[in-house]
């Protein structure tokens, strides 16, 4: 529940807000962990363990199938945990995966420009189409040939943008989907008769530590890895083969590099959270809950507005939102990004709300995560104190 504490206002022109979010972090990643989360949710953690003993193996499976049923997936696709977060997962797949055949990369965001240069610039694929555009807009994914790999993100966290469905990937597609759903897995529902490869980090949407990256494999995936190695070399972390075929110990609780089992031990406790509140239909329903909260607030704000402009194209998990007041976009990018700092700063001191800046690579503005960990009444209480901080942002200069 929001803080109903009256702080000090200083100015009866601008007064400042009655209620207060409870828990001010909103970041867009890390993010907040799950609503009771403690100390002693690691309590049991197997700490100074070789990974290879008994009991953290034990933790690592539980971690993967725990997994596979949250994620609801079909029976025959695994799961496993590298090492480098989401990057890692991704890039693994990539070196693994790619130059059977052409590849088309669907960027529209940050990370999805990662993902290019390593297709461009890294592997120097041979055979690569690229359809980019500017944060805000979703690349045309009609586009995509169902006889090439093809590499998108679902929720591009830096741009706000998502892909609201997967109806334009070909059920008798002959190359492979590589999906970035790093901040969409666990807070969207996802065909799963149209993915290939999945990966995500425990950091995004159930709040666990920055470490560890998770990788979710089709069959046709798993196939692929048996009849087929690249002819660049793959580095030891990224490495999905083992004696030519697919390295099968990866999805039954080996590891490439030595995990943390404080962090697998805290992304366990999210997992078993996320269980005992209803699974994924609770996770979704919150999303869905928080989005909705934020978005009461956009509709009638007068200075702020959701960076894409196409309502179905816009993310319910990672808003990110661009200034419309026409002085402030008078103003030019660099007045709009000192603009942002003082709004975060305001509010960092007031610990109504933390990390809300855009990412550096966006455009200037505010990011606010609507992911399943994070309240509502926290949301519903947001919304007055970012007027509250913008027009003290602006009387400051």
């Amino acid at each position: 529940m929001a803080d109903t504490t009256t702080p000090n206002a200083t100015r009866t022109d601008n007064p400042k807000p009655v209620l207060r979010p409870a828990d001010p972090r909103f970041s867009c990643g890390p993010v907040k962990k799950y609503p009771g989360w403690s100390w002693d949710a690691i309590a049991d953690a197997p700490l100074s363990r070789t990974h290879r003993a008994g009991a953290p193996v034990a933790r690592i499976k539980e971690s993967i199938e725990r997994t596979h049923a949250l994620l609801e997936l079909p029976a025959d696709y695994k799961v496993a945990l590298l090492p480098g977060s989401d990057t890692g997962a991704m890039e693994a797949a990539m070196w693994s995966l790619l130059g059977q055949r052409g590849t088309d990369v669907f960027s529209w965001d940050v990370f999805g420009n990662r993902w290019t240069y390593d297709a461009r610039d890294e592997l120097k694929l041979k055979d690569l189409r690229v359809f980019k555009t500017e944060p805000g807009i979703l690349p045309d994914v009609a586009q995509y040939d169902p006889a090439r790999d093809a590499i998108f993100t679902l929720n591009g966290t830096a741009a706000g943008v998502w892909v609201p469905d997967l109806d334009w990937i070909a059920d008798d597609r002959e190359g492979l989907t590589l999906c970035d759903a790093t901040s969409a897995a666990f807070a969207v529902g996802i065909d799963w008769s149209k993915i290939d490869v999945l990966t995500f980090s425990w950091q995004k949407c159930m709040g666990g530590e920055a470490q560890h990256g998770m990788l979710v494999m089709s069959p046709r995936a798993i196939e692929r890895l048996n009849t087929w190695r690249p002819d660049w070399p793959i580095p030891g972390l990224l490495q999905l083969h083992a004696n030519g075929k697919a390295n099968m110990g990866v999805y039954e609780g080996a590891t490439l590099n030595t995990p943390s089992l404080m962090a697998v031990e805290d992304y366990l406790a999210a997992l078993k959270w996320a269980s005992r509140i209803g699974g994924l239909p609770e996770l979704i329903r919150r999303r869905e809950e928080n989005f909705a909260a934020l978005d009461a607030w956009v509709q009638g704000a007068d200075w702020i507005d959701y960076l894409c402009e196409t309502p179905a194209h816009r993310s319910p998990v990672s808003v990110c939102l661009k200034y419309t007041d026409p002085a402030v976009i008078a103003a030019g990018a660099e007045a709009q990004w000192e603009l942002t700092k003082k709004i975060s700063s305001l509010l960092e001191r007031e610990n109504a709300a933390l990390d809300i800046s855009m990412h550096r690579a966006s455009v200037p503005g505010i990011r606010i995560w609507c992911g399943p960990t994070v309240e509502r009444d926290d949301l519903a209480a947001l919304g007055p104190w970012l007027d509250w901080a913008y027009r003290e942002a602006l009387d400051a200069g």
